[in-house]
C-alpha cells in the first residue's frame, strides 16, 4: 500500500508505484513541483548558476492502477539518469513528469542539455516498449533563457508557472483594471484637453520639431510599442549621454545629481543641455506625460504599473531585473513614482515594481492614483 510522504521543505509527495527505489526518492505533485521551479528560478537569478528543466510528456494521463508498471519504468529510468540533488515531480499530474537539474555548468549551457537528454533518452529506450517510447516526448528548458529583444515573448512560460497561475487567479481583477484604464484615459483626455492644446502650442512655437516625441519602449512580455510624450528636447540630439548614465545607474555605479527639491539629489540627469526651456517646465510638472493616455487607451500601457524601459536599458538589465517586464503591464504612474521616484536606486525601483506586481488589486491602483497628484505637486524627483 502506498502512502503520502513529506518531501523537501514540507512539500507533499504523490503516491509512487511499487519500485522501492522510487519510494525512497519520491516525486512531487504538480503544485509542489511548480513551487520548486519558482524558487530555483529566483535562486538562479541571484547566483547566476543555470538550471535545466526536463519534461517528459507521456501523451495522455496515466491512471495509477492501469499503467502503474509503465509509470514505474519511466520514473526508474529518470531516477537512473539524475543526481540526488535534482528534483523530480509532476509538471502536470499523471501526464507530464519533470526533472529539475540544478546548477548545471555555467559555461556549458548548450552542451549540458544535449548530454542530459541523450542520457535520459537512452535510459528510456532500454526500459520502455517501442510503443511506450514512441508515445513519450522530451523537451528541455534552460534558465536563464535567451533574451531576444526582437521576440514577442522573450521568456519561456514553462519556466514561470507562478506567473501563469497568478494571471489565472486574477482574471476578474484584470478585467476591472482594463475598464479602469479605458474610462480613466478617456476622462483624462477630455478633462486635460485645454492643457493638452496649450502644451502642444508651447512646444511647437518655442522650438523646431514635432509636437510629440515618439520612442520605442519595451512593454510587458517584451512587446515593443511607440511611446508618446510631448517633446521636451531639441531635435537631433545625442542620446549617448543618457544611455551611458542609464547603464551606470543599472550597474549601481551612478552618482546622484543635484535637485531643486529637498537637496538629497536624484538618480537622473538634472542639467541636460538637450532639454528646451518649455520642456524643462513640462518635465517638472509631468505634463509631458499627458500623451501617454493614448497609449493606455490603445492597451499598450496601464494607468498604474512600472515605467516602460528603452531597449538599451533592457540590454543592461541583470537577470532578476527582467521580471519587471514579465509581471505587470507598464503604467503612467506607479508605486515607484509615489514612493521614491528618482531618489531611489535602480535596484530599489525594481523591487518596488515587483512588490506592486505581486500585490496589486483594483483598490491598490486607486490608492496609487490618489497619491499621484501630491507627488506631482511636490515635484521631487521630476526632471
Amino acid at each position: 500500500m502506498s502512502t503520502q510522504r513529506s518531501g523537501p521543505n514540507g512539500l507533499s509527495l504523490t503516491p509512487l508505484p511499487e519500485a522501492s527505489s522510487l519510494v525512497d526518492r519520491g516525486i512531487l505533485n504538480a503544485d509542489a513541483f511548480r513551487r520548486m521551479i519558482t524558487l530555483e528560478r529566483k535562486r538562479s537569478e541571484r547566483s547566476r548558476k543555470p538550471f535545466m528543466l526536463l519534461l517528459l510528456d507521456m501523451g495522455d494521463r496515466l491512471p495509477s492502477e492501469k499503467n502503474g508498471k509503465t509509470l514505474g519504468k519511466i520514473l526508474t529510468a529518470l531516477s537512473g539518469s539524475t543526481r540526488d540533488t535534482d528534483v523530480t515531480g509532476w509538471y502536470a499530474n499523471n501526464c507530464v513528469v519533470g526533472v529539475m537539474f540544478t546548477e548545471i555548468a555555467t559555461g556549458d549551457s548548450n552542451s549540458a542539455p544535449s548530454t542530459i537528454i541523450a542520457r535520459v533518452t537512452e535510459t528510456l529506450r532500454k526500459n520502455l516498449t517501442l510503443e511506450q517510447f514512441n508515445r513519450a516526448s522530451l523537451s528541455f528548458h534552460v534558465f536563464p533563457e535567451d533574451w531576444d529583444k526582437n521576440a514577442q515573448g522573450p521568456s519561456n512560460p514553462t519556466l514561470y508557472p507562478d506567473l501563469s497561475q497568478r494571471e489565472d487567479a486574477r482574471k476578474t481583477f484584470r478585467l476591472v483594471k482594463r475598464m479602469m484604464d479605458v474610462l480613466g484615459s478617456l476622462l483624462a483626455l477630455v478633462l486635460f484637453s485645454p492643457i493638452f492644446v496649450c502644451a502642444a502650442l508651447a512646444v511647437k512655437v518655442t522650438s523646431k520639431g514635432p509636437i510629440f516625441f515618439r520612442q520605442c519602449r519595451i512593454g510587458q512580455h517584451g512587446n515593443s510599442f511607440v511611446f508618446l510624450k510631448f517633446r521636451s528636447m531639441y531635435v537631433n540630439n545625442d542620446a549617448s549621454v543618457h544611455k551611458e548614465y542609464v547603464q551606470r545607474l543599472i550597474a549601481g555605479k551612478a552618482d546622484k545629481h543635484p535637485s531643486d527639491g529637498n537637496g538629497q539629489g536624484v538618480y537622473k540627469l538634472t542639467k541636460d543641455s538637450r532639454i528646451t526651456r518649455v520642456g524643462a517646465f513640462l518635465r517638472k510638472t509631468s505634463l509631458d506625460e499627458l500623451p501617454q493616455f493614448i497609449n493606455v487607451l490603445k492597451g499598450e500601457m496601464s494607468l498604474v504599473g512600472p515605467r516602460p524601459p528603452v531597449p538599451y536599458e533592457v540590454e543592461a538589465y541583470d537577470i532578476w531585473h527582467r521580471r519587471r517586464l514579465l509581471e505587470a503591464k507598464p503604467g503612467i504612474t506607479g508605486l515607484w513614482q509615489v514612493s521614491g521616484r528618482s531618489r531611489v536606486t535602480f535596484d530599489d525601483m525594481v523591487r518596488l515594481d515587483l512588490h506592486y506586481a505581486r500585490t496589486w488589486s483594483p483598490w491598490t491602483d486607486i490608492k496609487i492614483l490618489l497619491r499621484t497628484p501630491g507627488a506631482i505637486m511636490l515635484g521631487e524627483g521630476a526632471h
